[in-house]
């Protein structure tokens, strides 16, 4: 059976007029998609140093499919609300802030909270998005072009001319990196299941199926002195076959533990016995390296932390703005059928990324300035 709303306090007595209640998705506990929980509370007063945000869109990613399974490796305690990044209107500023950021769009990265329909975040993390720009479009590129984008040029340091090989071609993260790399003339190998192979060919990568015993070898076909960079979301076993098909100097980069999503147990052994298999690979002296990439590396060190965060997805929503990168929204679903973009998202029927919007009966935020 579908939620329904949870009125948490008498309107009356909330006090805050800051765009009324706040409808927010909450994750209760280990739950299917149903569980999920739609609620009612007062509209969030930004401390110092914070805005509220009026959502626009909020995406589905994989790091909340991992969530509801209680997977995510440091997902706070149940009950939580849910959401890793969001892009939403400025409709309050506290205290030291810009009151002229009000009416003006920005993306951040939340890594929980981001399914609300009002939402106060500190202006530190705020990346604001370029005019023109659908906020579902840019949702697409928030954490999937930050981790793309940090992983190509800042971990891989792949070069023109060079080839990768980006396992789950057709996924949110995957098909924002194919055409980084393309868009830096670099040649892309995309694994992916055959329904979406033509989409992962539009995208510029030659695609071969994931599933296929021989993989490695058609793989090695098409890169016979191996590949420069392998970027794996899946980890397991399977990070074996990834580390083995590369090139002399090249980099494995690793950035999830896909294939064990559903095994029941501790969320944090499938990760650190991931990234102490690749600690004892790079000991090898074979002139490969590997990478456990993580969004939130060097978040203690704030200020630049958020510059590079600015930096790096300044620069790919600048992309998507030229038209040199297109947008790949899987579906647009209001805020309130949380559960159905959950289950399309793990579906693993779409390209891109799923895109929760604001419900109707919400009203549109303000338009940007």
């Amino acid at each position: 059976m579908e939620s329904h709303p949870v009125e948490d306090s008498n309107p009356a007595e909330r006090g805050d007029t800051a765009g009324g209640a706040v409808t927010e998705v909450v994750l209760p506990g280990v739950v299917e998609p149903s569980g999920l929980e739609i609620r009612l509370r007062p509209a969030p007063r930004p401390a110092a140093g914070e805005v509220v945000l009026a959502l626009e869109a909020s995406g589905v990613s994989f790091a909340e499919q991992q969530m509801r399974r209680g997977k995510y490796y440091d997902q706070p305690p149940f009950p939580f609300v849910p959401g890793y990044d969001m892009v939403g209107v400025v409709v309050r500023t506290g205290e030291g802030v810009d009151a002229s950021l009000v009416g003006r769009r920005f993306a951040a990265l939340t890594k929980v909270g981001g399914w609300a329909s009002l939402v106060a975040l500190p202006v530190a993390g705020l990346v604001e998005v370029p005019g023109g720009l659908d906020p579902a479009e840019a949702e697409t590129v928030v954490v999937n072009g930050i981790t793309a984008w940090q992983m190509l040029h800042r971990v891989a340091r792949v070069r023109a001319g060079q080839t990768v090989l980006v396992h789950g071609a057709n996924g949110g993260v995957g098909s924002t990196l194919v055409q980084l790399a393309r868009h830096a003339g670099i040649r892309v190998i995309g694994t992916a299941s055959p329904r979406h192979h033509e989409a992962v060919r539009a995208l510029g990568a030659t695609p071969l199926d994931y599933r296929a015993a021989d993989l490695p070898g058609q793989v090695r076909e098409l890169a016979p002195g191996g590949v420069d960079a392998v970027f794996d979301h899946v980890g397991g076993d399977g990070i074996v076959d990834s580390f083995g098909l590369l090139a002399k100097g090249g980099t494995l980069v690793s950035y999830g533990t896909a294939a064990t999503r559903d095994v029941a147990g501790s969320s944090k052994l499938p990760v650190l016995k991931l990234i102490g298999r690749l600690l004892l690979w790079n000991l090898l002296p074979n002139g490969r390296r590997t990478h456990f990439y993580n969004i939130w590396a060097g978040k203690r060190r704030s200020a630049a932390f958020h510059e590079r965060l600015r930096t790096d997805l300044g620069q790919v929503l600048a992309l998507l703005a030229d038209g040199a990168i297109t947008a790949q929204v899987a579906a647009r679903v209001p805020l309130s059928r949380a559960a159905e973009a959950v289950r399309l998202a793990e579906s693993g029927t779409v390209t891109g990324k799923v895109i929760l919007v604001p419900d109707p009966a919400d009203g549109a935020a303000p338009g940007p300035r």
